[in-house]
């Protein structure tokens, strides 16, 4: 039996769950390293680091939904302007079928062919999937990216809060930042897993941008702890 499973099936989520994951792991290692790295106390930097959770889940849903809702509204009103197309013109709706159709290879009967057959049976689909590349798989969903991306932060930003509860005293900075980078490797391993992808490239790239982010952030910090 023949089987395919094709990543682009979770694209809908996947882009949203990495995203949001990776920044619930750099935004909040790089607050609590900061923080720390400027001599804040325990209890400071609890709170920083949850605020910074809660916050940071909260805005990446509203912003995965209000951005993903953007081509929703833009997807609906190339589906109201194709539909008024074909009604008011099919004969030139279906010669640009029968070109698109010789474009990817067809002859010219053979495309009219297509052409004729497919908008026989489904003409509106036929051209939102061949002439816009619309279709089921790539559609917009702003619920579901907003839950993938609020979860994935919630997620990610929990990591780096644990390791307040390990160490916390001078070395925090370090020790947030080095276990920080282990689950960043472990996200963008997973990431890549998922999206049936080499693994080596994404796990370079995720843990370098977050070593640039906290050693930024470190740095900024003992600044203001040195000052104060």
């Amino acid at each position: 039996m023949h089987e395919e499973t094709h990543a682009v099936t979770r694209i809908g989520w996947l882009r949203a769950a990495i995203l949001g994951a990776n920044d619930g792991i750099v935004s909040t290692a790089s607050l609590i390293a900061g923080v720390a790295a400027a001599g804040a106390s325990e209890a400071s930097i609890l709170v920083t680091g949850t605020a910074g959770l809660v916050a940071g889940a909260m805005s990446m849903a509203a912003g995965e939904y209000v951005s993903v809702s953007s081509q929703l509204d833009a997807e609906k009103s190339d589906i109201e302007l194709e539909k008024r197309h074909l009604a008011a013109d099919p004969e030139f709706e279906l010669e640009e079928l029968t070109q698109i159709y010789e474009q990817r290879g067809l002859d010219r009967a053979l495309a009219e062919q297509v052409a004729v057959q497919l908008t026989a049976h489904d003409a509106l689909d036929t051209h939102l999937r061949d002439e816009l590349g619309m279709s089921e798989v790539t559609a917009a969903r702003p619920v579901q990216a907003a839950a993938a991306s609020a979860a994935s932060f919630a997620t990610g930003a929990a990591l780096p809060l644990a390791t307040t509860l390990v160490d916390q005293g001078a070395s925090l900075p370090w020790t947030v930042s080095a276990a920080s980078l282990v689950f960043l490797a472990a996200l963008g391993a997973l990431g890549a897993w998922a999206g049936n992808a080499p693994m080596l490239r994404p796990v370079i790239r995720v843990t370098f941008w977050g070593a640039m982010a906290m050693a930024a952030t470190i740095a900024i910090g003992s600044l203001f702890g040195a000052v104060g």
